[in-house]
């Protein structure tokens, strides 16, 4: 059942109370009314002995309902970009020409929350024949490496996905078993220093205590465990007088605030410039 419409790609804020005409209740039946009144007076009692009274009442009232011109005929979405939209059908747990008073909205708002990418969603009935949903989606902060596997988190530190992950491989690596809860944190210190965030293609969690940094240039620095933030700041400072990440350079080392460690490579790793030997002799 195809019934989902996208009217934005903006999350929605939730819709105002909108005054319509209601022409179909001149025409609602008698009986509807009657049973409404009836399943009403029987949901005040509704122990034991009345439930499958009240199952039937029910199902009597959904019935005349569809009659009187309550039957679902279109479920509207506002905010769906990434979430499946049969996952979120599903959701709703309905068929065209389904009664729309058999659609709990609290209930399909709970089951909604559950699904991939939706981190909240509202659910309304619009009368006669409408589900709206107005639905907020996950925004993903950053892959985290567990286990050997990727998966997609947000900023909760709630993963939205393991599969299908390619539109977002610019977003950077968090290794580490608590790095989904402080994750968030780390990106927006590497936030601050916007030139040099870019470069940094994976962050390692230490002993649950400091972070590694991976820049795309091959370097690995080591941030602090007290003052990181003043850390990451030096080291943009350094970048922009002294290009220090685009040397021939393995690690940065910013663990003390007074002094910088550096780790060349070996010398039999060392790239060595070519020396033009003057003519008629050898290059030495």
């Amino acid at each position: 059942m195809r019934l989902l419409t996208v009217r934005n790609k903006m999350p929605p804020k939730a819709p105002p109370p909108r005054r319509r005409s209601r022409p179909w209740l001149k025409f609602a039946p008698a009986p509807l009314l009657l049973i409404a009144v009836a399943v009403g007076g029987f949901a005040l009692w509704r122990g034991r002995v009345a439930l499958p009274v009240v199952a039937t009442a029910e199902r009597m009232f959904f019935a005349e309902s569809v009659r009187g011109g309550f039957g679902i005929r279109a479920v509207e979405v506002e905010g769906r970009r990434r979430a499946d939209a049969d996952a979120v059908l599903a959701a709703v747990g309905a068929q065209r020409g389904t009664s729309i008073f058999a659609v709990d909205p609290e209930q399909t708002k709970a089951r909604l929350e559950q699904l991939p990418w939706v981190r909240a969603a509202s659910v309304y009935r619009r009368l006669p024949d409408t589900i709206f949903i107005a639905m907020v989606e996950q925004e993903p902060l950053a892959f985290w490496q567990h286990d050997r596997r990727l998966a997609l988190i947000d900023r909760d530190g709630r993963v939205i996905a393991a599969d299908n992950l390619g539109a977002f491989a610019a977003l950077p690596v968090l290794v580490g078993d608590d790095a989904p809860q402080t994750g968030a944190a780390l990106l927006d210190l590497l936030a601050t220093e916007p030139a040099l965030a870019p470069h940094v293609t994976a962050a390692v969690r230490v002993g649950g205590r400091r972070w590694n940094l991976h820049f795309d240039q091959g370097v690995d620095v080591a941030l602090p465990e007290e003052d990181a933030a003043g850390a990451w700041h030096r080291l943009a400072r350094i970048e922009r007088d002294d290009r220090i990440l685009e040397r021939d350079v393995l690690a940065v080392d910013l663990r003390l605030p007074d002094r910088i460690f550096l780790r060349e490579p070996p010398d039999l790793l060392r790239p060595t410039p070519d020396k033009k030997a003057p003519k008629g002799g050898k290059a030495t």
